[in-house]
């Protein structure tokens, strides 16, 4: 791999990237309340969705990508049509932080996570639909199974827990890692969900018996986050002052990528897997190329 570019995209910490579809945009979220969107492959500012009044924590695209929705430590969360960047719709459920936002596989639910470990869901006309108690301790993360029937969500304390969508009953507990759960993503097309504990250990789980079926250690130090290439066969890990390309598989040590700060709160792949976006926390997006 190569390092292609570096360029100055927020006024704080970059907190996430995400590639449209089609490639040709890169999507931004940072501390500094804002979205940005960037073109591909020239890496031009495009525009930026200002609403927020506090950090912008994570962001979901619709199917159809024509509505993005935000969640913000401002409480709130916003749903935008997409890519121009109008609000169409602000939603509180409760004075608290909002952590992780989810739309449905069929485009129709929003669900936002929130400290004090609530999960609310609203239509995407911003009507709200039902809210349940997940936790007694914060969430971070929330993972909704590409079929949309399953909800995983975790944060503070060793448990994920795993829920029936829309019903929300709760169907299981996963326990295993320690301290805190900071990331939760699926892949194989929902056979699998993928976990980032605080203590340094990335669980995948059997979503058919849910047990841990591997778990990658390898001396990891503050992990803030895990990409897949689109085909799933390399695995990108965050860790301080570097990214580090494994094989999915066999768990090999492909390549390490090093960050001149310490902090790597986003991870992308391209659609094509041409190319990898890194944001950290310097307020700078890496671009590197395969």
């Amino acid at each position: 791999m190569k390092k292609l570019t570096t360029f100055e995209a927020h006024t704080s910490y970059i907190l996430g990237l995400t590639f449209t579809k089609d490639g040709r945009t890169l999507i931004s979220n940072g501390m500094d309340n804002h979205i940005k969107l960037w073109s591909v492959p020239k890496w031009v500012y495009i525009r930026t969705f200002e609403g927020h009044a506090n950090s912008v924590n994570g962001f979901a695209l619709s199917p159809n990508e024509d509505i993005l929705v935000s969640a913000s430590s401002d409480n709130t969360v916003k749903i935008w049509s997409f890519p121009d960047g109008k609000i169409l719709y602000s939603l509180q459920d409760r004075k608290k932080v909002v952590s992780s936002v989810q739309i449905s596989a069929d485009g129709e639910w929003v669900i936002m996570c929130s400290y004090g470990g609530r999960v609310s869901i609203w239509t995407v006309e911003g009507e709200p639909v039902t809210a349940f108690k997940a936790s007694d301790k914060n969430l971070s993360s929330a993972a909704l199974s590409p079929d949309g029937t399953i909800l995983a969500t975790a944060g503070l304390g060793d448990d994920i827990q795993i829920w029936t969508m829309p019903s929300c009953e709760p169907l299981n507990t996963l326990a295993g890692h320690e301290i805190a759960v900071g990331s939760l993503k699926y892949i194989d097309h929902g056979k699998i969900l993928i976990s980032v504990g605080y203590e340094g250990e990335i669980r995948f789980w059997d979503t058919q018996i849910w047990k841990t079926t591997r778990v990658l250690e390898d001396s990891f130090n503050n992990i803030k986050c895990l990409a897949f290439s689109p085909d799933e066969r390399l695995m990108a890990v965050s860790t301080e002052s570097q990214v580090r390309l494994y094989e999915t598989e066999s768990f090999l040590l492909k390549e390490e990528l090093p960050v001149s700060t310490k902090v790597i709160n986003g991870v992308a792949f391209s659609p094509d897997g041409r190319w990898l976006a890194l944001g950290a926390a310097d307020k700078k997006i890496r671009i590197w190329e395969f």
